[in-house]
This record gives structure tokens, C-alpha cells and sequence, in this order.
């Protein structure tokens, strides 16, 4: 399985998105410009210019004609996709952490960073269908967790949002009155803050990674916990296969604590696990840092890699890789 090497990025990668057809991926880095890629031979389709500071999120409308990213220069923008365009952006008074469309690519969530005494927040957008009518007003905004939200995605047909972040506390917010619905039992839940959450593609449960070294997954209705995956080291991203029951893991400990040079002693592989039997299958070696970011194609045949060392890593899996037996 030889990877293709992306490079695009001067700065550490913090965030990886495919489109919904799987034929084009979004990088995100602290270098300011967001970047798509063809995802079957990781050729650069453009950059997007306008940010002014680290880049730390994506979403794409399930159409391809949106991107979404937010920023560290508090701001989240709209793309066109195709020409690189700035359509519009959304100004805030705090860096924007998190961006994730909701079904029908009719509204946003996006998150903002504690900052200068204002606490973090779970902002929704409604996006207008012609760039010229949209509006910068939140339809929602909910407050309430303590230090910073890393991430917010929406629940089944945009009815609820579930947030994680700094608190290691998971909640489901109802997205209309923005009450909060369920939080994650103290017991099970993570013990240190999440860093990342992905969704199944039926919106049926997710999968929350945590510094705690450890990833869980998660019934995204009721919050059970259903399985935890546990690592020798903290987890920044997480993917699930949208084909066979695999999760990938990737993290390693924090850039300025690697001493040594040896990128097995910094263990930054993505590992593999069996989703239900919570056992390791593999790993798949290759950054010189930390993994920041990881997604899987729609297709489930590949899946994309981003770290600290700037690199994208675009791996098509080998035939025998689908027919790995437990």
C-alpha cells in the first residue's frame, strides 16, 4: 500500500474532509489557505485564499458547490469550490473552531473559542441558497461548557447538535430551543478533553477521541457508550470505514514533547481497530509527527492522513486489506 505524499502545506495539517462523492478532499492546515485535492491521485485542484491565521476546520455541501472553513482570524468563510471565490464571511469576536453543514446544506454549525473573557460558543447559521442573500445573524447560540469546544456536529436530521471539547464532557443539544438534552455520564465518559468527533455516515452513532488516549463510540440518540478503544497515547483524530467495521485511530503525544527523532519512539502511526470487537488490527506508519487529522473516503477503498510534519498521506488500500479476518 504505497501512500501518496501531499505536499501543500507549510504548516501542521488540522483538519481533513471529503466530498460526499469521494472524488475530492479539503485540507486544512495553520498555514491560512485551505487546499482541495483529486482524491484518487492526490493532484491539487486549488488553494483558497483570504484567511489570516491557522485554518482549523472544513465542510463541504453535499453538492460540492460550498466549502466551509473556520479560522483562527475569527471568522468562518464560504467558498465556491469550483473557483475559489469567496462567497461570504461570518465575523465573530473569537477564533472559529469548528464548522459542519446540516442535512440539506440549509444551515451551519459553528463553534467559537474562548477568548478575552468570552466563553466558548455553539453558533448556527441559516445558509441562504444565493450567496447575495446571506445573512451573518445567528438563528442559535448556545453557551455553557467550560473551555473550549473542539467540535460540534449535527444529530439526525439536523434535530440536535452534539458538541466535545475541552471539558471532556460530550452533550446533545436540541437544536430548535437550544436546550441541553443529554450529557455523557462522568463514569464512562472521556477523563480528559475530546479532540475529535466523526459521525457514521446513517447517523445512527459516532465516535469521540480523546487526550484520555483512548476513542469511544457513541449511540448518537440515546449516548449510550457502545465500545471504547484504547491506545497507548493521545488521540486527535478518529474515522470510521463506511464499509467494514473498522475505526482508525491517529495522534501521538504533543509536538514539542517528542525528544527523539525515531518516528516509531513518537508512535505516530494511524491504527486500525475491529469496531465491534474493540481489538487493534493494524497500523499504518509514516508521519514524522503527530497525526492531527484523518478521513475516510465515502467508498471506504481509501483514506487520507494529516500531520504535524505538513503532510497528507492519501492511502488506497490493497485488495487483502478487505479481507482481513479477525
Amino acid at each position: 500500500m504505497r501512500p501518496i505524499l501531499m505536499k501543500g502545506h507549510e504548516r501542521p495539517l488540522t483538519f481533513l474532509k471529503y466530498n460526499r462523492d469521494g472524488d475530492l478532499l479539503f485540507s486544512c492546515a495553520k498555514d491560512h489557505t485551505p487546499t482541495g485535492w483529486f482524491a484518487d491521485n492526490g493532484e491539487r485542484l486549488g488553494t483558497y485564499r483570504g484567511h489570516n491565521g491557522a485554518v482549523w476546520c472544513c465542510d463541504v455541501s453535499r453538492d460540492s458547490s460550498l466549502l466551509l472553513t473556520g479560522s483562527a482570524d475569527q471568522t468562518a468563510k464560504l467558498w465556491n469550490v469550483k473557483t475559489g471565490t469567496q462567497l461570504y464571511t461570518f465575523n465573530f469576536d473569537s477564533p472559529t473552531r469548528s464548522v459542519d453543514f446540516g442535512v440539506g446544506d440549509k444551515l451551519a454549525v459553528i463553534t467559537t473559542d474562548p477568548f478575552m473573557g468570552l466563553p466558548s460558543a455553539i453558533q448556527v447559521k441559516r445558509i441562504a441558497r444565493d450567496p447575495a442573500d446571506q445573512s451573518g445573524e445567528s438563528i442559535l447560540v448556545l453557551k455553557g461548557p467550560q473551555g473550549r469546544i473542539n467540535r460540534a456536529v449535527w444529530g439526525p436530521l439536523n434535530k440536535t447538535i452534539i458538541s466535545g471539547g475541552e471539558d471532556s464532557v460530550i452533550r446533545i443539544w436540541d437544536s430548535e430551543t437550544g436546550k441541553l438534552l443529554k450529557e455523557s455520564d462522568k463514569e464512562a465518559g472521556h477523563k480528559k478533553g475530546i479532540t475529535s468527533l466523526s459521525k457514521s455516515n446513517d447517523a445512527t452513532h459516532f465516535i469521540s477521541g480523546s487526550l484520555d488516549k483512548s476513542a469511544k463510540l457513541w449511540d448518537m440518540r440515546t449516548l449510550t457508550l457502545l465500545k471504547t478503544y484504547t491506545t497507548e497515547r493521545p488521540v486527535n483524530a478518529v474515522a470510521m470505514s463506511p464499509l467494514l467495521d473498522h475505526v482508525v485511530l491517529g495522534g501521538g503525544q504533543d509536538a514539542s514533547a517528542v525528544t527523539t527523532t525515531d518516528h516509531r519512539a513518537g508512535k505516530f502511526e494511524a491504527k486500525f481497530y475491529d469496531k465491534v470487537l474493540q481489538e487493534e488490527i493494524g497500523g499504518v506508519k509514516g508521519h514524522f509527527g503527530p497525526i492531527n487529522a484523518l478521513a475516510f473516503n465515502p467508498d471506504g477503498k481509501s483514506f487520507a492522513s494529516g500531520g504535524e510534519d505538513g503532510y497528507v498521506r492519501l492511502h488506497h488500500f490493497d485488495p487483502d486489506y478487505f479481507n482481513i479476518k479477525i
